[in-house]
């Protein structure tokens, strides 16, 4: 039996998302942020929805630039430290022993040690109720040979990208088993 619930913000999975940007005297900043996702494919272009409370919302305000880092399986505890606490009051590449890189494409630095980010331009903002909804153009993607696989793209059996669950679990989830191939399962319903 169906239940009805009341309305709340979850999409299941969420995928965690590492924002990169530059603060004050260009300090690297990065934040935890799992309300995101691809926006278009041409130009292709990612979304990230932020409070305007945070430091990165202002960063990207002023910079008009980000990065968008994918945090591997391994890199759960620093993911997760980087959201629990403000750039405003802490260095938060430093505390979590991570490696800030400078963009060539983008005023934003990226994590040397995840397996890839998206170099990202500012094109739009939009305002939804308590965030603002951040659409960057996606002008280049920055990836270690080590998760490439066919097409020289990442691949998600060699990145172990890791999801948010929900507030309700409170957890991250790793990447469960291939089912089905994509394009293709459901082609005997096509008309």
């Amino acid at each position: 039996m169906k239940k009805f619930l009341a309305p709340q913000p979850i999409l299941l999975p969420s995928p965690v998302l590492i924002i990169g940007t530059y603060g004050e005297n260009d300090t690297p900043n990065i934040m935890n942020a799992a309300w995101g996702g691809i926006a278009a494919s041409k130009p292709p272009c990612i979304s990230v929805c932020l409070r305007e409370a945070t430091l990165t919302h202002h960063n990207i305000t002023k910079n008009k630039a980000f990065t968008v880092n994918i945090p591997s399986e391994k890199h759960v505890k620093q993911a997760d430290y980087v959201g629990l606490v403000s750039g405003k009051e802490y260095n938060k590449f430093e505390e979590a022993k991570l490696t800030p890189e400078k963009s060539a494409l983008v005023h934003a630095p990226y994590i040397k040690e995840f397996p890839y980010c998206l170099e990202c331009k500012l094109v739009d903002t939009v305002s939804v109720g308590s965030h603002t909804m951040f659409i960057g153009e996606i002008v280049g993607i920055v990836a270690d040979g080590k998760v490439l696989g066919k097409n020289n793209l990442p691949d998600i059996k060699k990145v172990k990208p890791i999801m948010f669950g929900s507030f309700g679990s409170r957890a991250y989830y790793g990447v469960g088993n291939k089912i089905a191939d994509a394009f293709s399962a459901g082609k005997k319903y096509k008309l």
